[in-house]
Parts: structure tokens; C-alpha cells; sequence
């Protein structure tokens, strides 16, 4: 059977155009249940189930396929798209269509099942306002055995600690505070000994945002002299004096 005939059995499956007198309402139709592909796609797949011999049946399967594909281009930048619009087929006809997929045929059952849960992390943090990162960092700082490793993660510790302040206080932070704390949360077991520089919090002052800096004076006009002159003349009065004084001859040097 040629393509063409395929596709003129399967859109002959659609209802000619009612008439006023038998208009159709969505009240009395089935229920949609792909509103994507529309009432047409819906029919066509009932009329699938209809036929009765397992070629033709299989022929107007893949037209409709075809079709699918043509009225969601979309689906064609999605991996294995195909894969999805037979799934979809399947759906709409809600499982009972007898045809062979190139893909596994999914299952009533499993088809919209809901994945377990994922559990919540629960780790509670012994210092909220640090976090529960900082604590782990702190426990493979402590477990360390080399000293090298054992500095770097305290002075790494130390800046973080700084970072964490300021990123919630104003004010600065001194090393002194954070090895204090630092020391009560080691139990004295780490001490850092670089001086963390995190770049302090500064509410910008008003003036400054302007372009030029603060408190700098209005520019000039773009044709005013510095040394003033005739400011309707923009600084043109001495120039026509020049002129008048040679009888409108240009004096040249």
C-alpha cells in the first residue's frame, strides 16, 4: 500500500464537516486526551483500533506517527522524539492498540507512575550561622595528619569564617574574634596564621554615583572659553573685533 493511499484512508477516518443543525459540542465528545495533537490525532487513533487487519492497521500507524511529528516540530530537538511520539500514541489510544513499536511498548501501569520521594537531608549543623560544610571542612582539617595540609585548610578555614562574617555584618571583623571562635570550635586544635583580607562591606555614599566623582563642579559648555568673553557670542567678541579692526580682512601671522 502506497503512502499516499495510507494517508487518504486515515483522514477519510475523520467526520465531513457538520452542518448547523448538526453541530457538535464538546459536551458530548469523549474526553481530549492530548490536547496537544488536538481532536483530529484523537480520532484518527480510534479509528486505529477499528481496523481490523494487522497491516493496514500497522501502515496507518506510522502515518499517524507522521503526523504527530508534523503538527509538534518541537519534539524534533528532543532526544529520541520518535521514542515519545510512539509513547504518545499508545497513550491516546489508552493502551489498547495492537501494533508493533520500534520502542518498548510502555505499560498502564508504569506509564505515570510517581517516583519515590527523595529524602530530605537532615544533618542539623552544630554552628548555623557557619553551616554544616564548614563543620565537615573542620572535621577533615582535624583528621589531617600532614602539617602543611593541616595550615592550609585552617588559613582556608579562617577566610571563610571572615567571609561569612561580613557577608551578614557592616562592620569589619578582627582576626583576633575569628581565632577566638575558631579556638572554641577546635577546642584550640587549629590556629591559622595568614591575616584572611576579605574586601569590607561600604554603603556608598551619597554623590557618588554620579559619572565625575564626588562633589566635581558642572562642566563648561562645549564652546566656552576658560578666560570667559561675551558668553552669548560663546566666546566669539574678540574674534569680530580682530575683523573690524583690519576693515573685515582675516589677519593672517
Amino acid at each position: 500500500m502506497k503512502k499516499g493511499q495510507i494517508f487518504a484512508e486515515t483522514f477519510a477516518a475523520l467526520p465531513a464537516l457538520p452542518t448547523f443543525a448538526l453541530m457538535e459540542y464538546n459536551t458530548t465528545r469523549n474526553y481530549l486526551t492530548m490536547r496537544e495533537y488536538g481532536r483530529h490525532i484523537q480520532k484518527m487513533v480510534e479509528h486505529l483500533m477499528t481496523i481490523e487487519d494487522r497491516d493496514r492497521r500497522q501502515a496507518n500507524a506510522y502515518a499517524v506517527i507522521e503526523l504527530m511529528g508534523f503538527l509538534n516540530p518541537h519534539l524534533k530537538n528532543v532526544e529520541d522524539f520518535r521514542h515519545k511520539l510512539w509513547d504518545h500514541l499508545f497513550y491516546i489510544s489508552d493502551f489498547k492498540l495492537d501494533v508493533d513499536s520500534p520502542y518498548p511498548i510502555p505499560q498502564k501501569e508504569t506509564y505515570k507512575a510517581k517516583p519515590d520521594p527523595l529524602p530530605y537531608p537532615k544533618r542539623y549543623p552544630k554552628f548555623s550561622h557557619l553551616g554544616k560544610n564548614l563543620e565537615l571542612v573542620i572535621n577533615k582539617a582535624l583528621g589531617e595528619e600532614s602539617p602543611e595540609k593541616r595550615q592550609g585548610f585552617a588559613n582556608a578555614i579562617a577566610y571563610y569564617m571572615k567571609l561569612a562574617y561580613n557577608n551578614w555584618h557592616k562592620d569589619t571583623v578582627h582576626d583576633d574574634a575569628i581565632q577566638s571562635e575558631l579556638n572554641s570550635i577546635t577546642k584550640g586544635q587549629l590556629e591559622f596564621t595568614n591575616t584572611p583580607y576579605v574586601k569590607a562591606y561600604r554603603p556608598q555614599q551619597e554623590g557618588w554615583g554620579e559619572r565625575g566623582g564626588y562633589g566635581r563642579q558642572q562642566q563648561r559648555g562645549k564652546f566656552q572659553q576658560r578666560g570667559g568673553g561675551n558668553s552669548g557670542n560663546g566666546g566669539g567678541g574678540q574674534r569680530s573685533n580682530d575683523r573690524n579692526r583690519h576693515n573685515g580682512k582675516k589677519r593672517f601671522k
